[in-house]
C-alpha cells in the first residue's frame, strides 16, 4: 500500500472513530439530537464552517498549528497565507487537512454537529460568531473592490 493511502486511511479511521465516539457517548447519556435544521441554520452554519475552516488552513496566527504537517508557500488570497503539506503518510495527510480549507470542512462540519448535541447553546454562540466573521469578510473584499474600481 503506498505511503499516501495509508496516511489518508489513518485520518479515515479517526473521523470514523470520532463520529462513532460521540454517537455513542450522545447514546449512553441519552442526549437528544437535534431536530432538522431550517434554512437560516444551515446557512450559518455553512458560512460558519468556511470561516472556520478558512481561519484554520489559511490564517497567519494560525501558522504554528500546521507548521509540524506543512511548510510555506508563495500565494494566498488576500489576508491569507499559503503551505503545502510535507512528510509522507499520517503526517502528510493531517498536512492535507490543515492546508485546504475544503477538506478540512467535513471535520468542522462535524464538529459543530456534536456541539449541537452536547453543547448546543455555546455551539450557537460560536456558530453565529464565525458566520458573522465571514460576513465580514466579505464585505471588507467588497469594499476593497470598490475602492479598486473607484481609483
Amino acid at each position: 500500500m503506498e505511503a499516501s493511502h495509508a496516511g489518508h486511511l489513518s485520518t479515515l479511521a479517526l473521523y470514523g472513530l470520532s463520529v462513532a465516539a460521540t454517537v455513542g457517548v450522545a447514546a449512553v447519556t441519552k442526549r437528544p439530537l437535534p431536530g432538522r435544521m431550517r434554512v437560516r441554520d444551515l446557512v450559518v452554519s455553512a458560512a460558519a464552517a468556511q470561516k472556520l475552516s478558512r481561519t484554520v488552513t489559511k490564517s497567519s496566527v494560525t501558522r504554528p498549528l500546521r507548521a509540524p504537517f506543512a511548510e510555506p508557500v508563495d500565494g494566498g488570497g488576500p489576508g491569507e497565507v499559503a503551505d503545502r503539506p510535507v512528510g509522507k503518510g499520517l503526517r502528510s495527510s493531517i498536512g492535507e487537512l490543515l492546508t485546504c480549507p475544503f477538506c478540512l470542512d467535513v471535520w468542522v462540519i462535524s464538529g459543530l454537529t456534536a456541539g449541537r448535541v452536547f453543547a448546543p447553546a455555546a455551539t450557537g454562540v460560536v456558530t453565529d460568531a464565525l458566520a458573522t466573521l465571514a460576513g465580514a469578510d466579505f464585505l471588507q473584499l467588497a469594499y476593497a473592490r470598490a475602492q479598486q474600481a473607484a481609483e
